[in-house]
């Protein structure tokens, strides 16, 4: 094996999926279980006006991310994926959860046409 750009990168992105499924698993761990709902469906770092009602949906989306990627670390760890097939995967799950949280933030805190009404 010759260790060069390629090699590097697939190091990198099989490392980097250890905390992506550690933290992914956390909020899903502390939506469900400790009821904590301060991560949910972030836009600019504010939450929206009522995180529990998208809290299921933000929660589901984490935890689906993290069971994957370790699904995907197990396989690599055990030699049952091929390089293509996991990076495929691990690719995919990272992308789809960025675009899922995105969707989620977007929907979570509508916008409102026209001139803002002052209380």
């Amino acid at each position: 094996m010759v260790f060069d750009v390629s090699v590097a990168m697939t190091w990198i992105l099989f490392l980097a999926l250890f905390p992506m499924a550690f933290f992914w698993l956390r909020r899903a761990w502390r939506i469900f279980v400790n009821r904590d709902y301060t991560e949910v469906a972030l836009k600019g770092g504010a939450s929206p006006p009522n995180p529990k009602r998208w809290a299921p949906v933000v929660g589901l989306a984490n935890l689906a991310a993290g069971a994957v990627t370790v699904g995907v670390i197990v396989g690599v760890g055990m030699g049952r994926l091929t390089f293509d097939n996991w990076i495929a995967i691990a690719g995919s799950t990272i992308w789809m959860k960025l675009i899922v949280d995105f969707i989620i933030s977007r929907q979570a805190h509508p916008f409102t046409l026209g001139r803002k009404k002052t209380p």
